[in-house]
């Protein structure tokens, strides 16, 4: 079994928005910031390659924990490739976020490779948490 394979998830989803919508969410901070479970006023977005990024992540049992890292690829309305800091280590972990229009609806696919099992598991737990938490902030309206 490679690693690819082993330590990978992917998710898809098909989101009741357009596209562009879906886009200005993941990159205005204060749309990122109202579903991205983050603390009001921590996201901070420079979306270029090369560009950098922070947010303070809130945890369901009010724990605070920041997040940093860049922005390793950027095409606007199609892909976001965002490199995250992890304490430890020397190279960034890489999440991809593809949108595929599809009508007025966008679909949506996130995909990660991390170095453990574990990791795997913990990552796809919170980007799970993630697009749930994105399908309800569209489907209630917000971020038009």
């Amino acid at each position: 079994m490679s690693t690819e394979t082993a330590f990978s998830y992917h998710l898809t989803r098909t989101l009741d928005a357009p596209v562009s919508r879906v886009w200005q969410a993941w990159t205005t901070p204060d749309r990122y910031a109202r579903w991205s479970y983050a603390a009001p006023g921590s996201v901070e977005q420079d979306v270029r390659p090369g560009g950098a990024w922070k947010a303070t992540m809130v945890t369901p049992d009010g724990g605070q924990f920041p997040l940093t890292g860049s922005y390793l690829e950027v095409e606007e309305n199609r892909r976001l490739v965002v490199g995250m800091d992890v304490p430890g280590k020397d190279a960034q972990t890489a999440m991809t976020v593809e949108l595929d229009e599809d009508g007025p609806r966008t679909r949506i696919a996130l995909h990660q490779t991390c170095d453990t099992v574990e990791e795997r598991d913990m990552a796809e737990q919170g980007s799970t948490m993630l697009l749930d938490s994105l399908t309800a902030f569209l489907a209630e309206g917000a971020g038009a």
